[in-house]
């Protein structure tokens, strides 16, 4: 049985979640201040931007990703509630980010905006 569901938001590394999701997750999920990856409380956040708040390269993002792939996959037990990274004030695009989630567990759930194909892309 999996237990109550992980929200996934886009951080930044300085964790200063002032804004969108990082700021929902603060208010609402345990995301704590100052903490820009991992988790935290009933949240886990994967960079997107940087120390100073400027938007990553989609090469360091996955390396983000696969941090959380890699914890996702360690905790089967749990759901993790994924949604859209980088597509907000970082400024990727759904075609962007949802590649790097390519052969993600079972336990990741994501939003619609991901597809219902993207699973499927190699």
């Amino acid at each position: 049985m999996l237990n109550n569901p992980i929200f996934v938001f886009g951080s930044n590394l300085a964790g200063r979640h002032g804004a969108g999701a990082a700021l929902f997750a603060m208010k609402n999920h345990g995301a704590v201040y100052g903490c820009g990856e991992g988790r935290q409380g009933n949240s886990y956040a994967i960079p997107t931007k940087g120390h100073q708040i400027e938007t990553l390269p989609l090469s360091q993002i996955a390396e983000h990703v696969k941090s959380f792939l890699d914890h996702a996959e360690y905790c089967p037990g749990t759901r993790f509630h994924v949604t859209p990274i980088g597509t907000g004030l970082a400024g990727y695009s759904i075609s962007d980010i949802a590649p790097l989630f390519v052969g993600a567990p079972d336990n990741c759930i994501f939003r619609d905006e991901f597809g219902l194909d993207w699973r499927e892309r190699a």
